[in-house]
């Protein structure tokens, strides 16, 4: 191959160590502020570079003046030493040196600037630039560790590029006390951490920048930033909604995409992780030199305060740096080989996340990188749990998915993650990736079943209601095995990616083109009904549906059993214009639109939100810690969970079978399998929820005794206010009017 244009070279030779670099610790890896044995005050940094032939360390001043150091302790593959003098708020990166033989997985450049993957904060941005002249923004090509602007444009990615990239990097921060980092675990002694039960827990899926930068009540300067979650305003309305947990879209130190930058848009989900300890600095409004740090744990301790606990979804499967055409940021110039799955041709990645190298957790040092993070976030920075994108791709072993793997074997026994809140989203794009319903006992898993059965019902997609009897009732088909609970279940009807709930009835295909894809992105498969109109419409019968369809879906899935998570905004009405994958929207299009909670027409979904959230908050019979098993428990009782038809009778096999659009789901609170910490039985009301796709009224008979002996009325999704105490009860065995498209909740009176 022809060699390179000529470029500006940096030296692959190692300086001699300075005199005052001391050997320091292969341990903690990171940087981390000390003070030594003769009373010195300084920084022990530890880099874990398998392979390398030399590491140096680079510290930059204010002026971006870089100074390096080359760290000559090597302790089982981790370069160390001992700084005197560096403080917290001092920056610093690493360039690695060793091979350069991209067909055999070595890609080494010490011209590469890299940043620490146990940097603790981050300060700076991926530098975009005009390039090429005159055709907009683009990521600097020096941040390639191959030549990428070849003549006539041609990447060639087995071309060594020698350009120094240190002006386009962030550089990792040292942090320490005066930062906001002041002492680990101790530190979190006063910290009231909810420790909310997973039957009693109702997530709410939300994203910092975009549930704050449009509240009126956020100060403006803090709108789109930790400290902008943590005001009051913000927390008022999660207090008053319910919900008991908080599931934060990532927060780890992120990268924009080239291709984005390039159509002048940005990452704004940020599952495009590079830093693993580092709170996204974009998010921080007190500064990004370690203040970020500090931030972060105020919002969590802020949030506990108001009894919500917090929960990361963080992106361990695969890193910013891409696949071979990728840029060098970190990870592929510490160790490629250590830390990727490599394909058999070992220029290539391994790909089972769709987003072009997979992280190879099967290695020691990798697995140490996904836990020390892992347990860093719950220790020091305070946080209750996390959901683990594709966390599928996390149990694979060597090629398939493996539920004896070492990443859940490891979180199996740690004495911090196991007794976090885990949530897998089971699945990757990889051969064998679907794996809902098989991880093990400890971890929940979104139920995308849940969520495409409650989809078809309310649309009318739906033969029959077997399908639907299952999920309504925890879904024990996927769940109940090994001693898994029904709250193994996330139920879910909308999440950050595809439509949003008042998208799903007022859409029936994706508007994507603003993403600059020509709308190729994002699901095809929405399971969505507009309702008779595509888009927004002044409509009045259209309208009216839809709020009615979007009353049901809130309503079923705060009245099945598992734990139920809602997006942020979905509430109030959200809308994304029929995006469906707005991942690089950082604009109202993804931000909450706070001004729907003072619109007459979208404020009572928000009260009937709350109202059943309370509802179910209330009463253990909706929050199930066991399976039903269909009998009674105790003399004389009911069975724990009967079903209905519309006629008021208990349904047959056949019944399932049968083309329908009813189902009563009778819930007893006699009949509970559990007891209190006394060893009490706990017992609860009983409940008859009615739910009803068809679009014609029909005739509802009332079980009769011994049921109940009355029935009153709690919640009807045909009516925009809901009925109160004053109503007076439903005589049971009687026959009422339901109307099309409905749901009805009974509470049952006893005689």
């Amino acid at each position: 191959m022809s060699s390179a244009p000529e470029q500006e070279a940096v030296a692959d030779e190692p300086l001699a160590p300075p005199a005052d670099v001391r050997p320091g610790s292969p341990t903690p890896l990171g940087a981390r502020y000390r003070t030594g044995p003769d009373g010195v005050a300084g920084t022990n940094f530890a880099l874990w570079a398998g392979g390398a032939e030399a590491v140096e360390l680079c510290l930059f001043d204010e002026e971006e003046h870089e100074t390096r150091h080359p760290l000559t302790e090597l302790t089982h593959e981790i370069w160390h030493g001992f700084l005197p003098g560096i403080r917290p708020g001092h920056r610093y990166g690493y360039r690695v040196h060793g091979r350069w033989d991209p067909w055999s997985g070595a890609r080494w450049n010490p011209a590469k600037l890299l940043l620490d993957p146990y940097a603790r904060a981050v300060d700076g941005d991926f530098g975009a630039r005009t390039e090429p002249a005159g055709t907009g923004l683009a990521l600097p090509a020096r941040l390639y560790g191959h030549v990428r602007d070849w003549p006539q444009q041609q990447i060639a990615d087995t071309v060594r590029d020698d350009r120094d990239s240190a002006p386009y990097v962030p550089k990792g921060v040292v942090v320490g006390g005066d930062t906001g980092d002041e002492g680990g675990e101790d530190e979190w002694r006063d910290d009231r951490r909810p420790k909310t039960p997973w039957p009693d827990s109702i997530l709410y899926e939300l994203h910092v920048r975009g549930f704050t930068m449009r509240h009126p009540g956020i100060p403006e300067h803090l709108r789109g930033t930790y400290a902008g979650l943590a005001h009051p305003a913000a927390l008022e309305h999660l207090v008053r909604l319910g919900v008991t947990a908080v599931e934060l879209l990532p927060v780890h130190q992120f990268a924009h995409e080239d291709h984005l930058v390039r159509r002048g848009l940005r990452n704004y989900w940020g599952y495009n992780s590079i830093g693993y300890f580092a709170p996204h600095a974009g998010y921080a409004a007190t500064g990004t030199r370690g203040q970020q740090v500090g931030e972060f744990k105020r919002m969590v301790r802020a949030l506990h305060d108001a009894g919500i606990e917090v929960i990361l979804d963080v992106v361990y499967n695969h890193t910013a740096e891409a696949g071979e055409l990728g840029p060098t940021l970190s990870l592929r110039g510490i160790d490629n080989r250590g830390y990727y799955r490599l394909a058999g041709d070992a220029r290539r990645y391994a790909d089972y996340t769709g987003c072009g190298n997979t992280l190879h957790v099967v290695q020691p040092q990798v697995l140490r990188l996904i836990t020390d993070s892992l347990r860093y976030w719950v220790t020091e920075m305070g946080v209750d749990g996390f959901r683990f994108d594709l966390a599928a791709a996390l149990a694979r072993s060597m090629h398939d998915v493996d539920m004896l793997s070492p990443f859940l074997a490891v979180i199996a026994q740690d004495p911090v993650l196991r007794r976090v809140k885990l949530i897998a989203e089971p699945w990757d794009v990889g051969s064998g990736g679907y794996q809902v319903g098989a991880f093990p006992p400890l971890w929940t898993e979104w139920n995308d079943r849940y969520r495409d059965t409650v989809r078809d019902f309310w649309r009318g997609a739906q033969h029959d209601v077997r399908d639907l009897g299952y999920r309504l009732s925890g879904s024990s088909d996927l769940y109940a095995w090994g001693g898994r609970r029904p709250y193994a279940s996330v139920n879910f009807i909308t999440a950050h990616d595809g439509f949003t709930l008042r998208d799903l009835v007022s859409y029936e295909h994706k508007r994507n083109a603003d993403n600059g894809e020509n709308n190729r992105d994002g699901t095809h498969d929405n399971r969505s009904w507009n309702c008779g109109a595509e888009g927004e419409t002044d409509d009045t019968e259209v309208t009216a549906l839809r709020h009615r369809q979007l009353r049901n879906l809130l309503t079923t899935l705060l009245l099945s059993t598992g734990v139920p998570m809602l997006v942020a905004g979905d509430e109030m009405g959200r809308t994304q214009h029929g995006n469906n994958n707005a991942y690089c929207q950082d604009n109202p299009t993804s931000w909450v639109d706070w001004s729907l909670l003072d619109d007459p027409g979208w404020r009572p979904l928000a009260e009937l939100a709350a109202r059943l959230i309370t509802l179910r908050r209330a009463h253990p019979v909706l929050r199930r810690r066991a399976f039903f098993s269909g009998r009674p428990h105790g003399q004389g009782g009911l069975r724990d969970l009967a079903w209905f038809t519309a006629d008021g009778t208990e349904m047959t096999e056949q019944d399932w079978y049968t083309p329908g659009a009813t189902l009563g789901m009778y819930l007893s609170g006699n009949d509970i399998s559990q007891r209190d910490d006394r060893g009490v039985r706990i017992v609860d009301d009983s409940f008859l929820a009615v739910l009803h796709a068809a679009a014609h009224p029909r005739r509802l008979t009332l079980p009769g005794p011994p049921w109940a002996q009355a029935y009153e009325l709690l919640v009807d999704t045909a009516r925009t206010d809901q009925p109160g105490p004053a109503w007076p009860p439903y005589t049971a065995g009687g026959t009422i009017t339901l109307a099309g498209r409905s749901v009805m909740l009974f509470r049952a009176v006893p005689g």
